[in-house]
């Protein structure tokens, strides 16, 4: 067998939604513990910065969602400062049209496509997307990259209710996207969309964080399989580094720009 094929096919769970819902079972359960030390070897994962040892861990499951030492990933105090909500490879579209695309898991997601309504996308026409694609050698949780107040969350994908702006009024593919989770923040005045995108079809994402109001660096959730997080930013909202590329959770991105300043 070719365990890298495996383990992708397992981190990814693109395929068919029963392979899929059998692997993420089998992830789950105790009867994948002898693959941990395979699967931390081939990947390098660091788990120095994690907060149990090897033994400890029951499944791959448990392996993906680690959690860290508090001095893994420092997080500035600096004033408005916005930091990346996870580890991943960043990849940023600038001047946002309708017609922008951008790749997430091999699907083209317009701004509309991805949120479900074009109404939301209106916000962040001429501003930007971040995309942070997670491998499974990241650490696998989400954090907020900058302080707000959450407006609302919800889910669209398969195991969500198919219903959506763009589905009911154009018949945009409802049925056949990645299950997603988005929460629409208030930043300072500022909107910003916190997508978390998980497995075609299967939900692979969990929301730890329910608080109405949230800090840079709290943690939100976490992926088990499949993940990539999507930030949609506003124009004129945010200063940004110009850092792109391998990124830690924690890392400042730029300075956010509270409205009317």
């Amino acid at each position: 067998m070719n365990m890298t094929r495996f383990y992708r096919n397992l981190f990814e769970l693109n395929g068919h939604p029963i392979v899929a819902r059998s692997l993420k079972k089998f992830a789950q359960s105790k009867v994948s513990k002898p693959l941990i030390p395979h699967f931390v070897k081939l990947y390098k994962i660091n788990m120095n910065e994690a907060t149990r040892k090897l033994h400890e861990y029951r499944s791959l499951h448990d392996v993906f969602i680690r959690d860290l030492k508090l001095d893994a990933r420092p997080v500035t105090s600096e004033t408005n400062a916005f930091v990346s909500p996870c580890d991943g490879v960043l990849s940023v579209v600038d001047e946002l049209t309708a017609e922008s695309r951008f790749t997430v898991k091999g699907q083209e997601y317009t701004v509309a496509e991805l949120l479900g309504s074009e109404t939301e996308a209106e916000k962040y026409s001429g501003g930007q997307v971040f995309v942070f694609y997670l491998s499974p050698t990241d650490y696998h949780q989400v954090h907020v990259p900058v302080d707000a107040e959450v407006e609302s969350v919800y889910t669209l994908g398969r195991e969500a209710a198919p219903v959506n702006e763009l589905g009911l009024r154009h018949g945009i593919r409802p049925l056949t996207r990645n299950y997603r989770l988005v929460s629409k923040l208030n930043a300072a005045g500022q909107p910003l969309a916190h997508v978390m995108v998980g497995a075609l079809n299967v939900n692979t994402i969990e929301r730890t964080n329910h608080e109405p109001v949230v800090k840079r660096g709290d943690s939100y959730g976490y992926f088990s399989f499949g993940s990539t997080v999507v930030l949609c930013i506003p124009k004129g909202a945010l200063n940004f580094t110009g850092r792109k590329g391998s990124v830690k959770m924690g890392e400042i991105l730029g300075q956010w720009i509270p409205k009317g300043v």
